[in-house]
């Protein structure tokens, strides 16, 4: 297995934020409702804290998919919210989907029905830094849930998943998506996290040639 090799934790600058607001992501964004919806198969309504939200297209998807819920979605990356804003406006969310710049570690408001994150992992250079988040933001027994990229074995094999994934890609996302996977997390190394955050019912799935699963039932911290 290769070593990780870590990527800035924001992803701000506005050529990056203008190319993935732009890009095609409907086949592992509509993935992530549908894994979400296969684990917690009662869940229909609520408050939903989305963290690290970028411009927004995993928090419309899971909006269009649960009508009864409101969402919170947090980024630190001012040039990825300034698209979120207008793909809200354009897709008449703006009274459902609360946007906030906010950095983690951050303090968080608390009592959200379900936690959800996708592709912030891999830009953590602590990843206790988003399983304390979301114990911190989740009522006693809300669902968690993760999904994030899968560092792969070896850089061969990273650049077969670029060329497969991101071959007719414009040159900052390849570029973005390599460095996305060398900074990636293994389910191995996130079963060990997990566990260290005292989330030990957490299960870790791989769910395609580039991707993996966590999810769970959140309860405070000990002593918190």
């Amino acid at each position: 297995m290769i070593p990780r090799i870590p990527e800035p934790e924001l992803m701000d600058d506005a050529e990056q934020a203008r190319a993935y607001a732009e890009a095609d992501f409907a086949e592992p964004h509509e993935a992530f409702v549908a894994h979400f919806r296969a684990r917690f198969p009662d869940f229909e309504k609520g408050q939903v804290l989305d963290l690290g939200c970028g411009p927004a297209d995993v928090t419309v998807r899971f909006a269009r998919a649960y009508p009864r819920c409101g969402i919170t979605a947090l980024d630190g990356a001012a040039a990825m919210l300034a698209w979120a804003r207008r793909r809200l406006e354009e897709e008449g969310l703006t009274g459902r989907v609360r946007l906030a710049e906010v950095r983690l570690p951050a303090a968080l408001p608390g009592g959200f029905d379900a936690v959800i994150s996708n592709s912030l992992l891999h830009h953590l250079a602590d990843p206790m830094v988003l399983w304390q988040s979301m114990r911190a933001a989740g009522r006693p027994g809300a669902c968690g849930f993760v999904m994030d990229l899968m560092r792969p074995s070896s850089p061969a094999a990273a650049q077969e998943l670029v060329a497969r994934h991101c071959g007719a890609a414009p040159p900052v996302l390849r570029r973005d998506f390599e460095n996305s996977l060398f900074a990636a997390y293994t389910p191995e190394e996130v079963a060990a996290q997990l566990k260290q955050a005292g989330l030990d019912d957490w299960r870790v799935a791989v769910v395609s040639d580039r991707h993996w699963v966590a999810w769970g039932r959140l309860s405070p911290a000990k002593g918190s």
